[in-house]
């Protein structure tokens, strides 16, 4: 009877116990989530790779729960010309994912407030804002390459080109797509890099020789290399990314480095100047999680690079040297003063082979 007695003490005694142990790790839950614990909503503008955007997200909508996101992506022309146009009374709470140069424009219509992310440290200083609190911070670089399809190249009996300056050959005639450099990002960046490493008048003239071989200009960035993965035309001027992405997708396309050097642009987030300031709290944990380690990562496994110092192993089929070759002196100050004029005389030369843009 005492044993049987006994043994009923200790089943309640454990019982107890593991009641309490269950409220603790409850509490402790709640305490964690608490402290993570934001909620509200946050608008988000952003250029990034629409493929790419869950993936990034994860981390943040674990660590977040309770925050609802509202993303609008766009091209980055377009991300851009939006933000201009609805100035102090644009909807986006933060920007993720923005060209830098584009980043400057709108920091010359006082869009943008100071704020230093947790871990801007880590950032090597040519992909951040160079005055604290940092305007702008960066999260990748993006790269123009050329992408080829080496199937339809052969059928042509062609060779594949190396640098640009082939790309104004002949028998390239109507075989080269490439973005529009006031839509994309990449088509900017790829113009503003020719007129840095040409020369102005350099540049016009080889723009002009290009445009001959030109069969259309893109609204998007990656589009190029879409249309050269499918054989549609041989070769575009696109984000090495997306010529890689094509390449581990099965596609026949080599992602050429073209001997001048690549032209490039820093992907990078900042805070919107808002009169209104009941998001910044909210905004200012998204900058804080958009350059830590665990996303950083996912963009190096996107892109080959990442603004933080790192050792991160690199991306299947990326091709080697990319870093090296990206041209030196870019200055992105000079691209975001000029943007306008550059777009303007772009425009007045060569929209008449854009592509109609979708309604």
């Amino acid at each position: 009877m005492k044993n049987h007695i006994l043994k009923i003490v200790i089943l309640l005694v454990t019982l107890h116990l593991l009641v309490a142990w269950g409220q603790a790790i409850s509490n402790q839950a709640s305490t964690t989530n608490q402290s993570n614990g934001l909620s509200g909503e946050l608008t988000v503008y952003t250029a990034i790779e629409e493929e790419l955007i869950p993936q990034y997200l994860q981390s943040f909508e674990e660590k977040y729960p309770d925050i609802k996101l509202n993303i609008v992506r766009d091209s980055t022309g377009i991300i851009t010309a939006k933000l201009l146009s609805e100035g102090k009374n644009t909807q986006a709470d933060v920007v993720w994912g923005l060209a830098a140069s584009s980043l400057l424009a709108l920091d010359q219509k006082a869009m943008l407030a100071g704020y230093t992310p947790k871990g801007s440290d880590k950032i090597i200083p040519a992909f951040k804002d160079s005055n604290k609190p940092h305007k702008w911070v960066g999260n990748t670089a993006f790269m123009t390459g050329v992408v080829v399809n080496t199937a339809e190249l052969e059928k042509k009996n062609l060779p594949i080109p190396q640098s640009y300056e082939d790309l104004i050959k002949p028998e390239y005639k109507d075989l080269i797509v490439m973005p529009h450099p006031a839509s994309s990002g990449t088509g900017f960046l790829t113009v503003s890099a020719w007129l840095q490493m040409m020369g102005e008048d350099g540049a016009w003239q080889f723009m002009n020789d290009l445009h001959q071989n030109i069969a259309t200009y893109t609204h998007s960035g990656s589009k190029p290399a879409k249309l050269a993965a499918t054989g549609e035309y041989a070769i575009g001027i696109s984000l090495v990314y997306s010529g890689v992405q094509q390449k581990q997708e099965g596609a026949p396309v080599e992602v050429i480095l073209p001997s001048e050097g690549l032209g490039w642009e820093v992907e990078a987030n900042a805070l919107i100047n808002k009169e209104d300031k009941k998001n910044e709290k909210l905004a200012k944990a998204f900058l804080d999680w958009a350059i830590s380690d665990e996303v950083m990562k996912k963009y190096y496994e996107a892109n080959g690079f990442s603004t933080m110092k790192n050792d991160f192993a690199k991306p299947e089929g990326f091709p080697i040297g990319a870093e090296d070759k990206m041209y030196p002196d870019n200055d992105l100050n000079w691209a975001a003063q000029n943007r306008d004029v550059i777009l303007k005389n772009w425009d007045a030369k060569f929209n008449s082979k854009a592509e109609p843009k979708e309604e």
